[in-house]
């Protein structure tokens, strides 16, 4: 769920326009930029945009009511998306450009994670504290496990054995047997939790903590917290720094986290855990992703309706585009 609205940036009112003219300071412009897609949801518009690399707008898809969290299928032809408001995940199609269909799910879902094989979709249900799973090719219920109030991020092993699944109220990360349908642990780490991401092989789980200012650092293999990532942003109240949102570079050795109401990012060493450097953003970093070669950020900035680019290697905010209205989700291509 949303928090509120964040803080005004400190003295800085940052346009398109400036930002514009410091790409063009910094020797940037939109054919330097890979080629690919970029898929931004937006929550109140109803709609998920299309981007080229430059963050030049294609295409709008019309799609349910609220949409968030998104994936794509294992042969990249599809993206999933949850609807909140529609109570439904959509299916679009990538050649057509167009929503083809939907399945129903339970009251108010938030986030979701695919079985490895793309035929199974286990949903966090805000309203239910439940993990539902869904089979995609029928559409039908398989099955649902309790879990604490408000469950958020779900992340599904690659051996599709577990899910993990934090719960905002309980302030735990629950560990589902996908085979006995059974919570076997819950971790306890920060307040809010919010989203994961697996890194070190596997071996470390990355939970944010919307509401402690951290990321939890999770031993898959004992299943306990062994080490907490705090940040600090000068000339902010530890309160307006609101981690949710992160991605992981491709080579596998640096986080992205967004945090929140504290309007920037930050770069995170993923062997030493060391927070490299911040970068401005727009108003409520949350969603991000990075493209394939690992040289571009986009950041969805929900609070001020746009979606913020970053070149990765000088760490510095290229330009920002319009995105809709609350832009919520990013996926790259």
């Amino acid at each position: 769920m949303a928090p509120g609205a964040p803080r005004a940036f400190a003295g800085v009112r940052c346009t398109v326009a400036a930002l514009c003219a410091a790409a063009v300071c910094w020797g940037f412009s939109p054919q330097a930029l890979a080629q690919g897609k970029v898929y931004v949801s937006s929550e109140k518009d109803h709609k998920v945009y299309v981007f080229n690399a430059a963050g030049e707008r294609q295409a709008a898809i019309e799609v349910c009511q609220r949409p968030r969290d998104m994936s794509f299928s294992p042969d990249g032809s599809q993206i999933y998306v949850i609807c909140g408001d529609s109570n439904a995940m959509g299916v679009v199609n990538l050649a057509s450009g167009q929503l083809t269909g939907t399945v129903p799910l339970g009251e108010s879902p938030e986030m979701f994670d695919l079985s490895p094989d793309g035929k199974t979709a286990y949903v966090s249900v805000e309203d239910d504290s439940v993990l539902a799973a869904y089979d995609l090719a029928s559409k039908k219920p398989l099955f649902e496990v309790k879990t604490g109030g408000e469950p958020e991020g779900v992340l599904v092993t690659p051996d599709g054995k577990t899910a993990y699944v934090t719960s905002e109220v309980a302030n735990v990360v629950h560990v589902i047997d996908l085979g006995t349908k059974k919570v076997v642990k819950n971790i306890k780490v920060g307040k809010r939790p919010r989203r994961f991401a697996l890194v070190a092989g596997g071996g470390e789980l990355w939970v944010t903590n919307e509401l402690d200012a951290s990321v939890s650092v999770v031993d898959t293999r004992t299943h306990t917290e062994k080490q907490k990532i705090r940040f600090t942003v000068k000339g902010m109240r530890e309160t307006d720094i609101t981690p949710v949102g992160m991605t992981l570079s491709p080579d596998g050795k640096t986080m992205w986290v967004g945090l929140g109401r504290a309007n920037h990012v930050v770069e995170v060493d993923v062997a030493s855990k060391a927070v490299r450097r911040q970068v401005l953003v727009g108003k409520r970093a949350w969603g991000m992703g990075v493209s394939p070669d690992g040289k571009t950020l986009y950041v969805a900035n929900g609070l001020s309706d746009d979606m913020t680019l970053i070149d990765t290697a000088s760490g510095k905010a290229i330009r920002t585009v319009p995105a809709g209205r609350v832009p919520h989700t990013i996926l790259v291509k």
